[in-house]
């Protein structure tokens, strides 16, 4: 005889808030974010905070999206669903920083991944200095991890001479850990520094000879799955940078700009591709 299925016996799926801008060419923003987090097994809603116009070569502009528009965005997905964590990525004005920070202080509980876009791959600006300082006053202190790029951590610790001062800094901020990406450095191998643990832990990759669009939001999407997924935020860390490194690895020339990484790499052949294989060529540092 059979059973009938129940409410009860449906399985329980993590959820990650992405509060984020749309990128047409599906390379960064909203896109990457959703690709990302399904990656990790977990159920993406999104919060949309602007509609942008660019390519794999550059933004050429963004229309940012009403302040109340994306609380209200939120909060039916925070009302509605049980969110493990939520993922911010591109802002770009003062008062969308703002209406985040009222959301977040709404549901203190839940674990933040603070990606600080200000600029995209391509050099085009996601965000001025007063957006920096309203992100350093509003979100930082709310953040379980943030994950500024080398640009975005000068910009948001100016007085730091090196690196190690720029984290201290930024740690200072009131985030709990701080991820300073490393890929827009110069050097052979690509330097990421944990700060939050003591001492700093330092997580190395070979450089790839491409460049990337959408890795950051990429990798702050696939940290805050994991998160949602119960993982501490320091595991988080070093399991989405595998993921990222890996998806780098697969990136495709899909426009005439910048690579786009392959975040569903995974996916492909007859059977997929194992999460944990290695990709062709690689020669990841642990």
């Amino acid at each position: 005889m059979e059973t009938r299925q129940t409410l009860n016996d449906l399985p329980e799926v993590p959820v990650v808030l992405a509060i984020a801008g749309h990128d047409p060419s599906g390379g960064a923003g909203i896109h990457a974010d959703i690709e990302a987090i399904v990656s990790q097994g977990v159920h993406p809603a999104t919060a949309i905070t602007a509609l942008t116009v660019q390519d794999t070569v550059n933004v050429h502009g963004f229309v940012p999206s009403d302040p109340k528009l994306v609380i209200d965005q939120s909060l039916a997905v925070l009302n509605d669903m049980p969110v493990g964590a939520i993922k911010i990525g591109m802002l770009g004005t003062v008062e969308l920083v703002e209406a985040v920070a009222t959301v977040l202080a709404r549901h203190p509980e839940i674990p933040v991944v603070l990606d600080p876009v200000l600029v995209a791959g391509g050099g085009g600006s996601l965000g001025d200095n007063a957006v920096a300082a309203a992100i350093a006053e509003h979100l930082f202190p709310r953040a379980t991890i943030a994950t500024p790029n080398a640009h975005e951590g000068r910009v948001l610790a100016p007085e730091g001479r090196d690196l190690q001062e720029r984290g201290a800094i930024l740690s200072a901020l009131g985030a709990e850990y701080v991820l300073l990406k490393g890929g827009d450095e110069p050097g052979e191998k690509v330097e990421n520094w944990l700060f939050g643990v003591d001492p700093a832990r330092r997580f190395v990759y070979e450089r790839l000879a491409g460049k990337y669009h959408g890795s950051g939001c990429t990798l702050s999407s696939a940290i805050a799955g994991l998160i949602a997924q119960g993982s501490d935020p320091v595991n988080a860390v070093h399991e989405g940078l595998e993921y990222t490194h890996q998806t780098l690895m697969y990136a495709a020339a899909i426009g005439r700009g910048q690579l786009v990484p392959h975040r569903l790499f995974w996916a492909d052949d007859e059977g997929g591709a194992d999460m944990n294989d290695e990709p062709p060529g690689s020669s990841r540092v642990h």
